[in-house]
């Protein structure tokens, strides 16, 4: 069977994954964004719309975590998520992101699959 020639056009959905696999720490405890209080998020991640993200309120923190799961940097990634709030609310944040998202951190990290099987 013949090799894909270096000409051959890459899927849309396989460009997203290497880009979202790039963003990846290469473990979940590389995590060590804030736990409480308020997170400022830089322009260049929350690019449209609100920036500030109250980390004691359920909501806006999850609204936090999508938009740095889908925009952010690897350096932003590692800096504003906390690991434990990561897992804590997998089960329902990977409802609310992209499917190739989901897939490629759970895919690294099966604890964040153990922990959607593990809710309620």
């Amino acid at each position: 069977m013949d090799a894909p020639s270096a000409s051959a056009p890459i899927s849309y959905p396989a460009v997203m994954e290497q880009r979202y696999r790039g963003r990846l720490p290469a473990a979940l405890g590389d995590l060590s964004g804030p736990a409480h209080g308020t997170v400022q998020l830089p322009l260049h991640v929350a690019w449209s719309g609100q920036t500030a993200f109250d980390l004691d309120c359920p909501k806006p923190r999850m609204h936090m975590y999508r938009i740095v799961l889908a925009e952010g940097q690897l350096a932003d990634v590692a800096a504003y998520l906390n690991r434990d709030l990561l897992v804590s609310q997998w089960p329902v944040l990977r409802t609310l992101i992209g499917k190739t998202v989901r897939g490629v951190w759970e895919s690294a990290f099966p604890e964040l699959r153990e922990a959607q099987a593990a809710a309620p």
